[in-house]
């Protein structure tokens, strides 16, 4: 579970999700990163600039904002999730339109989850966005259902190669079983794993092969998670991923 900072400071946390949009999508307007931060056009645009100030970012010729000399590493090998993000977000909001709850698209890397896109819903009561939070994936609905897809040798080879993650280990064989079922069951159930009385629920999104790339998922407060809905919610977000399977596809010809 991730507590805000006691005292936190606005203008940092904007300037740290400018980068990360920069790192996984690699550019950026500053019209969409003031929609995006849910910030004034200037003020997005004095953020991109201390960005480029620190090699954080580039301004090219178009006065495009892209991932400067910092991130440009990143930003050439996630050019994928790019892609993935851009095609996802329109089914997100109809998905989010249609359940009135929050949506959120995660990716794995290595045993933790990064959140490359959300959406929120307009409840007063509702989970706020994880854009560009990360996770140890067996916390998270998306992580789960990534991690579902690895064998046990895969799996133990993912724990034994990972550095610093041992304070929240999880114990590989009960892990593996949690897994194989999820994988069976097409979709994973989180209730209270990444943060105290929150629930989701998701289901993997499938590449032109078939390879799960991304979990798609809808997170709520748990008063408002009811059991019984649980196959309407699958069936809603088995088509929202279908949806970008097929956008998937499309891109590619």
């Amino acid at each position: 579970m991730k507590t805000p900072p006691t005292y936190a400071i606005t203008s940092v946390d904007h300037a740290l999700r400018l980068a990360t949009m920069l790192q996984l999508e690699g550019s950026l307007r500053v019209a969409e990163a003031a929609e995006r931060l849910g910030v004034a056009q200037s003020t997005a645009h004095r953020l991109l600039q201390m960005l480029v100030y620190r090699d954080f970012a580039v301004q090219d010729e178009t006065r495009v904002y892209r991932a400067g000399p910092v991130l440009e590493l990143a930003a050439h090998s996630l050019s994928r999730t790019a892609l993935l993000r851009s095609v996802a977000l329109p089914h997100m909001r109809a998905l989010v339109d249609t359940v009135e709850e929050s949506s959120n698209l995660t990716i794995r890397t290595g045993v933790r989850a990064r959140f490359i896109a959300s959406v929120e819903c307009t409840q007063i009561l509702r989970v706020g966005s994880r854009e560009g939070m990360v996770f140890p994936a067996h916390r998270t609905t998306g992580g789960l259902l990534l991690l579902a897809e690895l064998s046990l040798a895969e799996l133990t080879a993912a724990y034994s190669d990972s550095v610093g993650e041992q304070a929240d280990r999880p114990e590989l064989a009960e892990l593996h079983v949690e897994l194989a079922h999820i994988r069976k069951q097409g979709f994973a159930v989180n209730q209270g794993r990444s943060e105290r009385g929150l629930v989701a629920v998701g289901v993997p999104v499938r590449d032109v092969e078939g390879t799960a790339i991304a979990g798609l998922s809808l997170s709520m407060p748990s008063v408002r998670y009811d059991r019984d809905r649980l196959p309407a919610l699958v069936a809603t977000l088995n088509r929202a991923a279908g949806a970008i399977q097929a956008g998937l596809t499309l891109a590619h010809r």
